[in-house]
């Protein structure tokens, strides 16, 4: 297999059918059950500074995600992260890279038939995003609820309305949107899980079934809670987040960035924003 000409050129490396192919290959043809009735899912892992932080549970999450769509996973989680590290070693060592499982159903009518799912497995070649921060304002799209999408798996059906909002950010020249819930609480980032600091204190959405409450959210309540901070998983109002004294996101791909403008209000990357990105980078090199 080789990269496609009409396709973006990567630096990657794809385990796919049993062997590593390069470049941006073809996965599906036009009839493929993916690329009309949308079952497929992925997970987003990292490897940076020659670690992998939680690559286990990010394996395990596919597998559960897979199940919720309605898909089987051609092989377990254990052997899903053997095959990521195999591909990170193809790799200068500390390469910054995404780590991406991703299944995908071939046949079936409405319902995926489990039966017939793939698995291709990508190590991809990812800069980490520059932890100066990011601009944000609320979305007029919002976030399903459990009952009218599958929520409950990180499916890549959910992604157009998180693409609507963030490009609605974007037209309103912002860079990210914030996603309000069904009932109009806040839930996330197009992108990544939102957080508030507030008199010290740190705040984020509590997970009620509409937003995947992330691998990275779970890692820093626990680190923040470990090292002292005070940590509220609650409904938060939009006008909490214009009133934050920092606001701040978590998430696989920048793991923990800044916010440094809300609406037009612009703020510093503050103590609980520091602390959770220091926690977070010492435990992922093991102190």
């Amino acid at each position: 297999m080789s990269s496609d000409k009409h396709a973006p050129a990567i630096n990657a490396q794809h385990f796919i059918d049993g062997k590593w192919v390069t470049g941006n290959p073809l996965l599906m043809g036009a009839w493929s059950h993916a690329i009309w009735m949308g079952s497929a899912i992925f997970d987003g892992a990292r490897a940076f500074e020659g670690v992998t932080p939680d690559l286990d549970l990010h394996c395990q999450r596919a597998i559960r995600s897979a199940t919720a769509l309605g898909l089987a996973s051609p092989m377990p989680a254990g052997q899903i992260e053997e095959i990521l590290r195999e591909g990170i070693a193809k790799f200068p060592k500390g390469t910054p890279l995404y780590l991406r499982p991703f299944m995908w159903s071939e046949d079936g009518f409405m319902a995926p038939d489990a039966a017939t799912t793939r698995i291709a497995i990508s190590v991809v070649e990812a800069a980490l995003p520059d932890p100066k921060g990011f601009s944000a304002c609320l979305s007029k799209w919002r976030r399903p609820s459990p009952e009218t999408a599958p929520t409950n798996a990180k499916a890549v059906a959910l992604y157009a309305q998180a693409g609507r909002a963030s490009a609605d950010a974007k037209s309103k020249g912002f860079d990210e949107g914030v996603m309000l819930d069904p009932m109009g609480h806040v839930a996330e980032f197009s992108s990544s899980n939102l957080w508030i600091a507030k008199d010290g204190a740190a705040h984020t959405p509590v997970a009620n079934g509409t937003f995947l409450a992330g691998i990275t959210r779970a890692r820093v309540i626990k680190l923040l809670r470990h090292a002292g901070v005070e940590v509220f998983e609650r409904t938060l109002t939009y006008q909490e987040v214009k009133d934050a004294d920092e606001v701040f996101s978590t998430g696989n791909y920048g793991k923990v960035i800044p916010v440094t403008n809300i609406e037009g209000r612009h703020l510093q990357p503050g103590p609980v924003f520091q602390l959770a990105r220091r926690l977070y980078w010492d435990f992922a090199h093991g102190k």
